[in-house]
Parts: structure tokens; sequence; C-alpha cells
């Protein structure tokens, strides 16, 4: 995210800089030309903090996205085989075989979600 917020921040200046030199040629003497010179500073002290901010926000809401996940398919897959367990008798040989892999992606990729999670908090 840094990069992008670094990108963003390296679009934008040049135009802010390139508007202000524009500005400037036009009113030599006019007030705004000395105003949009003022706002230089605070363009790169802009970019600086979305470069240094921005990457420290956006982590801890990754981990918590791919924890609300992690809920999320481990709650499809208790889901399932508590459906599996209580009607074993009653489902067909094939329709059950499609519930033990359902039951199976979802809890697979819930645990990897969480695991994940726990890599991106670490790092």
């Amino acid at each position: 995210m840094a990069r992008a917020a670094g990108r963003f921040a390296g679009r934008w200046l040049p135009v802010a800089k390139s508007a202000v030199k524009s500005a400037a040629r036009t009113a030599e003497n006019h007030s705004s030309s000395r105003l949009a010179q003022q706002w230089i500073p605070t363009a790169r002290q802009s970019g600086k903090f979305i470069k240094h901010v921005v990457p420290a926000a956006v982590k801890p809401l990754h981990v918590l996205w791919h924890q609300v996940l992690g809920f999320l398919f481990l709650s499809l897959a208790a889901y399932g085989a508590w459906k599996v367990w209580r009607n074993e008798e009653n489902i067909a040989p094939p329709l059950f075989a499609i519930a033990i892999v359902f039951v199976i992606v979802m809890g697979a990729y819930g645990i990897s979600s969480f695991l994940k999670a726990q890599r991106i908090s670490r790092s």
C-alpha cells in the first residue's frame, strides 16, 4: 500500500507544481501565485504523510478482513457438517460426498485465512 500512496503523491505533486508554475507565469505579481507557492511544501508534506500513515492504517484492516473471512468460512463448514451429521441416514451417497467435500473446502479455506491474517500481523 505504501507503493500506491507513493504513486499517488508522485502523480499529483508534479501536477501541483506545474499548476503553480503556470499560475506564476500568468500573474507575476498577483497574490494568488504567491499563495500557490506557499502550498508546495504542504503538498510535499501531504505526500510524506500518505506514505507513512496509509500503510499503518491498511495493515490492521487487511488482518481484520482475513479474520472475518476465516470466521465466515469456518461457520459455513460447521453448518454443513452439522447438517450432514444430523441427516446422515437420509442423504444419498453422491450428495453425501458433495457435502463432505464442501465441508473440507470451507474448513480449509477458513483455517488458511486465519493463518494468513496471523502472517500479515507479524510482518
